[in-house]
């Protein structure tokens, strides 16, 4: 039985994560990514450092606007600090923290929906 949820032409699906690598609409990524409903990059210059937080703030920096922020903190959930929290929150954007695997199936499904997500994703070992 074939489980993948059904998304819209153009939309972005995280096909698969694991062994520092993404899947993403048919294309590889190895570093950490931003995902949106209609594209998705690696940030050039970012390392795999979950406390460097500035790709939070950079997925405010483009024309979209997601009410919902998946962040993939990689095998384990990491803490953010409040004061990042507190900037999403500014954003009119909800920020949910998780480890890498649910972020993806997260913003699978929420996509599907055509809900207003974004995810900040860090690699799986």
């Amino acid at each position: 039985m074939d489980v993948t949820p059904l998304v819209s032409k153009g939309r972005q699906l995280i096909e698969s994560y694991g062994d520092r690598a993404f899947k993403i609409s048919g294309v590889v990524y190895t570093a950490p990514v931003i995902v949106f409903p209609e594209s998705c990059f690696s940030p050039e210059n970012f390392g795999a450092d979950k406390s460097d937080f500035r790709l939070l703030r950079e997925v405010f920096q483009t024309t979209y606007s997601p009410s919902v922020l998946l962040y993939g903190t990689g095998k384990n959930t990491s803490l953010v600090p409040e004061v990042e929290k507190e900037f999403v929150r500014q954003q009119n954007c909800v920020l949910d923290i998780m480890n890498t695997g649910a972020a993806c199936r997260t913003f699978n499904v929420l996509c599907a929906e055509d809900r207003r997500v974004a995810a900040v994703l860090f690699p799986v070992d």
